[in-house]
């Protein structure tokens, strides 16, 4: 492997640790692009690698009869994709998709066990992370079962539009209808609804925010439960 040195981070995991710390795991970083729609991996396969998103989205795909899907949980530069390898098992239940076009640090999972082995921060730091995304999984199912489309459609953009950090994003009817679970004639309905308010602009595979205020008033309260458990680490 080189050991020149990746390019400096802006995963809020990698940022939280000591210089010390981070400089340890620095040069087993490798910068690779997160392409739109991309498969990280599926469910059940082997987890090669583990990555620490600076930017973009990967969204975690609870899947049924091999067909239909329901996201359970979304990871920016907060945390890290393929968490399972750090709780012990080696591949995951759920399939990882890009979600939002961006960058990410990778490192290969048999580096990555080895750093964690070794103790310090980065174990507790992800232990505390852990807990972030299992809120975070709890919230999405109840959510998903209590809440109407359109609210669960406010959460859901809201929490894309905290973590792409920008107003305008790429978006499919057939993808968010994935992300909620819901039939593409639903999704459609609620994006509508949020466009006749002036909240959102929703043409040709591209969604742009408009008034931000607005739609965390019409979200539900899982937003800003995941959003203080997201932001307490």
């Amino acid at each position: 492997m080189s050991t020149a040195k990746s390019p400096p981070t802006t995963n809020r995991l990698l940022t939280s640790l000591p210089k010390k710390s981070y400089h340890s795991l620095e040069r087993h970083f490798q910068e690779v692009p997160l392409v739109f729609g991309s498969i990280i991996y599926e469910p059940a396969a082997p987890i090669s690698d583990v990555y620490f998103p600076n930017s973009g989205i990967v969204s975690l795909l609870a899947t049924a009869n091999g067909h239909s899907s329901l996201e359970v949980g979304m990871v920016g530069n907060e945390g890290m994709v393929g968490l399972s390898v750090f709780m012990g098992v080696n591949s995951s239940i759920n399939r990882a998709v890009v979600q939002g076009t961006g960058t990410s640090l990778k490192m290969k999972t048999t580096t990555f066990l080895r750093m964690c082995s070794e103790g310090g921060f980065l174990p507790r730091l992800l232990q505390r992370y852990t807990h972030s995304v299992l809120a975070q999984i709890t919230q999405s199912a109840v959510c998903n079962q209590f809440h109407a489309v359109d609210a669960r459609l406010a959460r859901w953009l809201l929490m894309t539009h905290d973590r792409m950090g920008d107003d305008e994003f790429q978006l499919t009817h057939d993808f968010l209808s994935n992300m909620l679970g819901v039939r593409r004639e639903g999704v459609s309905r609620a994006a509508a609804n949020l466009q006749k308010r002036k909240l959102i602009i929703y043409s040709r595979g591209k969604l742009k925010v408009l008034n931000r205020p607005e739609l965390e008033a019409t979200a539900c309260p899982c937003y800003q439960i995941t959003k203080t458990e997201r932001n307490s680490f």
